[in-house]
């Protein structure tokens, strides 16, 4: 598969951060865009056969690495302060690049693993940003919405990784999830503790504004993923009841696989793009849905672009 070179959308000035923003487009400007979030770790280079088959369906894919990886700069370090509120906002800034410069797509957030919690939050806090947000591979981390012992591993791995990060100030990546600032972690531990969204630094009552969501909302699960099986993405998209939910499974079959995972199916991708294509049709958006891009929320945040 020959993969077109992205062209860079912007670099957003997030205070100390900077933050690398690419989009791979179609020629039409109306054309609806997915907004893809990376999974905890990931530089948004690895998704480019999915980016691929997203693109050969009609769709213009804007790609974002999170803070500290891929172009994205500092690495995450001791001093490196910031949690998953500074994604929730580095969001908000990507949607103003994209309303600023495609005003008459409709706008679609699609995370994977973490990248997936992410477009919940930001939805839940911003409705009228976009026209949907999906999840792939994604869910709670709350160990109790993981089967059997699993759960009771999940609970001490996400706690030792907390008190790791507390100790040394940040998180080293060993054997999961690549260099995380302290903040990071400890969010991602809160959760998984007591299945609930309490951000470090937010005033946010994330699950009342979950409750309240009311956007298309597809989740897609995937055969042998461990990560975020079935009942790990039911707890997190049960957050958001009102959300009109479609539910996908991934299978073998579907992708025409041996192996998936949580991130293998990232290169048999091509049936799982046809179903987010037909789930955005469905949405029946207009460019007229979200409120427009810029303004007071935006401005206050530094969230300005350049390139």
């Amino acid at each position: 598969m020959v993969v077109d070179e992205p062209t860079t959308l912007g670099v957003i000035d997030a205070g100390a951060h900077q933050l690398s923003v690419s989009a791979t487009e179609q020629a039409d400007r109306t054309s609806p865009v997915v907004i893809l979030l990376p999974a905890m770790g990931v530089p948004a280079t690895y998704y480019r056969p999915f980016i691929e088959n997203l693109r050969e369906r009609g769709l213009t894919v804007v790609g974002i690495d999170f803070r500290g990886h891929g172009q994205s700069r500092p690495r995450a370090a001791r001093g490196v302060r910031f949690g998953y509120q500074a994604l929730v906002d580095d969001v908000d800034a990507v949607v103003d690049l994209v309303a600023e410069r495609y005003p008459r797509a409709p706008r679609f957030l699609v995370g994977h693993s973490l990248g997936g919690q992410i477009t919940m939050l930001n939805a839940a806090a911003r409705p009228d940003r976009v026209h949907g947000t999906a999840m792939l591979a994604s869910g709670s981390v709350w160990f109790r919405s993981f089967p059997g012992s699993r759960g009771i591993k999940n609970l001490i791995g996400t706690q030792f990784i907390a008190v790791v990060s507390t100790l040394l100030g940040y998180w080293p990546g060993w054997s999961f999830g690549g260099r995380q600032p302290t903040a990071l972690m400890r969010d991602w531990a809160r959760m998984a503790r007591t299945g609930r969204w309490s951000l470090t630094g937010s005033t946010t009552d994330y699950e009342k504004a979950l409750g309240e969501l009311r956007l298309p909302l597809l989740t897609v699960t995937f055969d042998g993923d461990e990560l975020a099986p079935p009942s790990s993405t039911d707890h997190l998209a049960g957050k958001a009841p009102h959300a009109v939910r479609t539910r996908r499974h991934y299978s073998l079959a579907d992708a025409g696989a041996e192996k998936l995972g949580h991130f293998g199916w990232v290169y048999r991708s091509a049936e799982l793009s046809r179903w987010i294509s037909e789930w955005i049709s469905s949405c029946d958006a207009t460019a007229e849905g979200p409120a427009s891009a810029v303004g007071p929320h935006s401005a206050g945040r530094g969230g300005a672009a350049s390139g």
